[in-house]
């Protein structure tokens, strides 16, 4: 999130086109390999003379000093349904209660990077035709540079499919998977986690499909709270709830948490028919979000949790609305 780059001047015009680059990475605009959301930039070149006094053949270098917040955002009606036509002086930002300038805005469908969390446990037996058919509404919304990995679990995670563009390949792994075995969901999404670190767009999603509460993972809930604090990565999961339970499980309070610390949410599946439907949703808010960036007023790289707060005026003539978005972020340590 904040970083410095030291590069010589003999590579400035590449360093002009990357820094280009990462400004419209961040704002969800291109396909850039960029390890952190980050841009506004100044530059210094370094002194170099010889002892002599003379000038030096060394080509100066350039320090590049990079500090930008990206905050992604949906904002939907009372339905769920996406609200779009927002511009950015209808958003507030605030960082530890205090107002921050928005200095970059965009409403773009831009490519995302999502990983597939599949529960292949035992009790999913029944559910697994509907569970398959949710997966294909997810494709069929994705953007067509989309990127997409599987992560299969039931006692045990594993990655299935790394890394690709290739979404029928998600599918066919999919239509073959057998369902056997306990379930260890937190171990998948810290599996999740690692592989989303091989993604090449600055928008991250993981969506988790299961029916159960955890009952095989050496992860504990603290350490998959911190470890998707730290991520910046959007968490939705899909919860096949047993519509005979009194109240709501552990397991679903757990990806409640972990999915509204990323802005994402949890959506609670009571009847089989309506997985495809809520699939297909994730996929429509994926497209359509509102990037904010901002470099905060306090620049300090404390290495401390930063809060996040966003409030928006409505505009006349639009339905009540309802915002999603990261509640905070790690600032790096020197």
């Amino acid at each position: 999130m904040r970083e410095s780059i030291n590069i010589s001047i003999s590579i400035l015009r590449f360093m002009e086109r990357s820094l280009a680059c990462i400004l419209l990475s961040c704002l969800g605009l291109a396909e850039c390999e960029q390890p952190r959301n980050t841009v506004e930039t100044t530059t210094r070149p370094e002194p170099t003379t010889s002892a002599s006094g003379s000038a030096d053949r060394t080509p100066p270098k350039i320090r590049v000093n990079t500090d930008l917040v990206v905050i992604p955002v949906t904002v939907t009606d009372g339905k769920g349904r996406v609200v779009n036509g927002l511009q950015k002086e209808h958003f507030t930002l605030y960082e530890d209660k205090v107002e921050q300038a928005i200095t970059h805005f965009a409403a773009e469908d831009a490519p995302v990077a999502i990983g597939l969390v599949f529960d292949t446990s035992d009790s999913m037996a029944p559910k697994l035709s509907k569970a398959r058919e949710a997966v294909a509404a997810l494709l069929r919304n994705a953007n067509p540079e989309d990127e997409f990995f599987l992560v299969q679990f039931n006692h045990h995670p594993q990655l299935v499919v790394s890394m690709t563009k290739n979404s029928e390949e998600i599918q066919n792994r999919v239509a073959l998977v057998q369902t056997r075995g306990s379930t260890a969901l937190l171990d998948a999404v810290t599996l999740a986690l690692k592989e989303m670190k091989n993604a090449h767009y600055t928008r991250k999603a993981i969506i988790v499909i299961s029916d159960g509460e955890d009952n095989a993972s050496h992860c504990s809930p603290l350490e998959l709270n911190e470890a998707v604090r730290k991520a910046e990565v959007l968490i939705y999961a899909i919860g096949i709830i047993d519509p005979s339970a009194s109240s709501q499980t552990s397991g679903s309070a757990l990806l409640n948490e972990i999915s509204r610390q990323t802005g994402g949410r949890l959506f609670e599946v009571n009847t089989l028919k309506q997985l495809p439907n809520i699939a297909g949703k994730i996929g429509a808010w994926l497209r359509n979000q509102y990037v904010l960036a901002y470099t905060p007023n306090n620049l300090e790289n404390d290495g401390k949790y930063h809060r996040v707060q966003i409030k928006i005026s409505k505009p006349k003539g639009f339905p009540r609305l309802h915002a999603f978005w990261r509640l905070g972020y790690y600032a790096p340590v020197e």
